[in-house]
This record gives structure tokens, sequence and C-alpha cells, in this order.
């Protein structure tokens, strides 16, 4: 089994265009996002997927990138057609794992790439995701935080942008001190053939109704894994958020 690391980047994002060119200190972002993958022990190659000529040529100065189409909807289905393209090359096996890196995450933590590859050396493991504790209400009720809700097994319930559980007869306030509520990180890990499954499936309403690809993969009986990080993430939506990012991670 080997883990190879695509993260997917497009140029024409509706909030920050350009967004993978922005500059954050002295390198670009999907520069810094590529970087910290390479410090992942688990990863054997990283490649970037791109339907963007000047994303290709910037990649290809520090490392290894693949044109894919203008069409897709999600990092999900631009990581399907690289990995439909690194199996006609025979450089992917069904039994190989693909680890889906968000291009905007500057200074993703390495350790959450090891510990989704981990999850994914389970031969039961199809799918696997991370989440983290919240611990702050403002976090909780935050609709651009997706939260996920776990069964004993780890695998995801469900996974929505308003709070999961909802607390009946409680004020909002206390909600934090009666139960445990999940933030999802957007990374995940999917063994190859399971890739190329989902990017098949047809849309269905509850994910066009809370714009969550995953609640797709729910609904077709997928179990989605989710390991539970202790790391924070630095995700980049606007051009403002790069100003929010402590300038202690910039090297």
């Amino acid at each position: 089994m080997h883990f190879t690391g695509i993260i997917p980047a497009r140029y024409a994002s509706t909030r920050f265009p350009g967004k993978p060119l922005a500059m954050i200190g002295n390198k670009s972002m999907i520069r810094r996002v590529y970087e910290q993958a390479l410090k992942a022990r688990k990863l054997s190659k990283i490649i970037v997927a791109t339907d963007d000529k000047r994303i290709e040529e910037h990649v290809r100065e520090f490392g290894n990138v693949i044109m894919t189409g203008s069409e897709h909807k999600s990092g999900t289905e631009r990581c399907g057609e690289a990995a439909e393209k690194l199996t006609a090359e025979k450089l992917l096996t069904k039994d190989d794992v693909i680890i889906n890196i968000q291009g905007d995450e500057p200074f993703i933590n390495p350790q959450q790439i090891n510990q989704l590859a981990e999850i994914l050396q389970n031969p039961a493991v199809q799918i696997a995701t991370l989440a983290k504790k919240i611990i702050s209400t403002e976090t909780l009720f935050d609709e651009n935080s997706v939260k996920v809700m776990l069964n004993k097994s780890s695998k995801a319930i469900c996974f929505s942008r308003t709070p999961l559980p909802y607390c009946q007869n409680t004020k909002t306030a206390k909600w934090l001190k009666n139960n445990e509520f999940y933030r999802h990180i957007g990374l995940y890990g999917y063994k190859a053939d399971t890739l190329l499954e989902i990017v098949k499936l047809p849309e269905v309403t509850i994910e066009k109704a809370e714009s969550l690809e995953q609640l797709r993969w729910i609904y077709n009986e997928y179990d989605i894994y989710v390991g539970i990080s202790q790391y924070d993430n630095y995700a980049v939506d606007v051009e403002e958020d790069i100003e929010k990012i402590p300038k202690n991670l910039y090297v």
C-alpha cells in the first residue's frame, strides 16, 4: 500500500480568485501547502491537481503537477480525475490510498496527514477524515464551521453546518458544557478504488441542502471513519484570512 497526497488547486475561486498563487510571506499559498505535505512521512508521492496553466507553471518550479478538467465541482472530483490518470499510467493501484490535502491550508500540520494515513491502513476503512473538539461557542454556531457527529465506532453519523447534536431545552451558552461537539477538518483519505466509485455517484438532496459532498457518501452507505486531531488549522477562504494567520508560522 502506497500513500499519494493530491492537492486540488483551482484558480477561479469565487471568493478569492487566484488563491493558490497568493503570497503568504515570501512563498505562494500552494507552495506552502506542498512543503508542509513533504514533511508527512507516510506520503510516497505528492501531486498538485489543477486546471490552470498559471498554477501548473508555478508548481513545476518546485514539485509535481497534473492537469485536470475545469468542470469539477469539488476537490474530490479533481482528485478522482488525477487518480484515473495515475492509474492509467500504472502509478497507482486500487489498493493504494489517496490523501486529499486542502490547497487553502498553508500551514497544515504533517501529523494530521500521517494520522489519516494510519487510519486507512486498516483494511476495513475505505474513507477517512479528521475532526477536532469544539471549545468555543463562536465556532459551534458558525455555519462555515462544519460539525460532525460520531457513533461508538468513530464513524460519522452526519455532517452539518448547524450544531450536532441539538440540545433541546438548554440555553445555547450551556451547550458546550452539556455535550461534546466536533468540528470537521476537511482533510480526506480514500482507498483508490473507493475514490473512483464515489466520484461517479449523483448528487443527493441533503448534500445540496448543506453544500457538503460527504453527505452523498453517507447517503449511499459508505462509512466515513473519523480520527480526532489535536491540532488547529488556518484555512484561507478570503484574502483577509491571510492576515489572521499567526506570523510565527512563517518561515
